[in-house]
């Protein structure tokens, strides 16, 4: 066995409790019946083709379009970035050239962006003061040009379970008379089925949404769903987007766990047990922690919280994240989705049980007390002037596609106030662009980057030689 594969082997064996995607979680129950080694075939007779599909897989296609509530779905087999980009690139009236994007969109919508053309006109999700995170987004102080726009494209819900008042969007839209198409990237909820939990942007009226039903269901990774409704987008463009950005040979692997993914997601007794647990969670561990509840809906911009997101701030332990997390999985054996420098998410999928809440809480609670009986030598007042501090929107000069197309050149990144950035720069998390490839670099957000400490940087190629690639102009 190579390495890569030695590497999968120590690290299953090691037995860490998953708090991560995928949400099948490992368990074989979702796999029973399907030969990995005879079934990973390609398009032959009577397997049907993914991109014009008329048999097997137009069938489950439209079985899963019936359980999550849309008139057609597409399967998607790599992964949820492709259902982004295609969403742009299905768009016909595009005569204005922009589209309305979150800022804290996902990283393959801003590569939609270059390889549509469009450019964005951004909305500002808000800031949690508590978490320092784009938690919510005020749709009351939030002005949607309508007319000059093509689409809307909102993410509901973040990454960490909070949702905004997408109805309110969809209703303005209504009663203003426009016919934009809303687009939401709906990744981190495709399990938003039953009572258990907020409803889904297919149930509220959105045009295009797209599921990741990799993420909370049990589909493998790499797997996910782009369901349409309504006649605003061409569902032949979007067929043809997909069959530009989708791999010729898919993998009916991928397929097949899609189509099961659907069935298995109509099992809601599977969250029923989670839920009490997650209530008991919060009982016994919420007062040493700050945990995103259901107390937080009304404010900052925050309209509806997904439970089985399990958002934790240890600022009130007096303890870093990374030490909180160490100690985690050095003795309880848990593994988290992410955490920052005062943040750890717990994400839940469909193949956690109880037990693995119990054992979250315990080991919670075993980290409230050992921190208060050796008191750690972290200083909350550090983390606090540690926090990534988001600046004002800068200039945008170039649109994404034009600024990835440029001729570009590396400078020290002192050097670079005015110039127009040559790369997309986000701390991840929280995965907000502190400068997108065709802005100007202004004094704020220079100040952002020259100030940046050790972290997990995506798109700044030079971080560690501090310097940054710039458009020649």
């Amino acid at each position: 066995m190579g390495d890569l594969g030695e590497g999968l082997s120590r690290y299953r064996k090691q037995g860490f409790s998953s708090f991560h995607t995928p949400g099948h979680k490992g368990r074989q129950e979702f796999f029973n019946g399907l030969d990995f080694l005879g079934f990973d075939l390609t398009e032959l007779p009577g397997l049907d083709m993914l991109h014009s599909p008329s048999g097997i897989i137009a069938e489950a296609q439209k079985r899963s379009a019936g359980i999550f509530g849309a008139e057609e779905t597409f399967f998607l087999i790599n992964g949820g970035t492709v259902g982004n980009q295609a969403m742009f690139l299905a768009l016909e009236d595009t005569a204005a050239k922009r589209v309305v994007v979150e800022r804290s969109s996902h990283r393959s919508v801003m590569s939609a962006l270059v390889l549509s053309g469009l450019k964005p006109k951004y909305v500002m999700p808000t800031i949690h003061p508590d978490f320092n995170l784009p938690l919510g987004f005020d749709m009351e102080n939030q002005q949607i040009p309508w007319q000059e726009v093509s689409a809307c494209h909102v993410t509901y819900p973040s990454y960490y379970g909070t949702g905004f008042k997408l109805n309110r969007l969809l209703d303005e839209r209504t009663r203003l008379g426009f016919k934009t198409p809303i687009l939401v990237d709906q990744a981190h909820g495709s399990h938003y089925l039953g009572p258990l939990f907020p409803p889904s942007a297919l149930k509220l009226g959105a045009d295009l949404v797209l599921h990741s039903s990799h993420k909370t269901l049990s589909a493998l990774t790499q797997s996910a769903m782009l369901h349409v409704q309504g006649h605003r987008v061409s569902r032949t463009r979007l067929r043809q987007s997909l069959e530009l950005l989708q791999s010729s040979s898919p993998s009916y692997l991928l397929l097949a766990s899609l189509e099961r993914a659907g069935e298995f997601a109509l099992d809601f007794g599977r969250w029923e047990g989670l839920y009490e647990e997650v209530e008991e969670l919060h009982r016994r561990v919420g007062m040493s922690f700050r945990i995103l509840s259901q107390k937080d809906v009304g404010t900052y911009g925050i309209h509806t919280v997904d439970w089985s997101k399990i958002l934790i701030n240890t600022l009130p332990l007096g303890v870093s994240a990374p030490r909180c997390v160490e100690y985690l999985r050095e003795g309880y054996g848990i593994e988290p989705e992410l955490w920052d420098e005062e943040n750890i998410l717990f994400m839940l999928g469909i193949g956690n049980t109880p037990e693995d809440i119990r054992r979250l809480t315990k080991g919670l609670e075993s980290l409230a007390s050992f921190a208060q009986t050796v008191g750690f030598a972290e200083s909350k007042k550090r983390v606090e002037n540690d926090r990534l501090r988001i600046p004002p929107l800068p200039h945008l000069v170039l649109s994404p596609r034009d600024a990835f197309f440029a001729h570009k050149r590396k400078i020290p990144l002192k050097e670079s106030l005015g110039h127009i950035a040559g790369e997309t720069i986000s701390p991840y998390p929280p995965g907000i662009p502190v400068v997108v490839m065709g802005e100007q670099m202004s004094c704020e957000v220079l100040g952002t980057l020259l100030t940046a400490g050790e972290g997990r940087w995506q798109g700044w190629d030079g971080f560690e030689s501090q310097t940054i690639w710039i458009v020649e102009e």
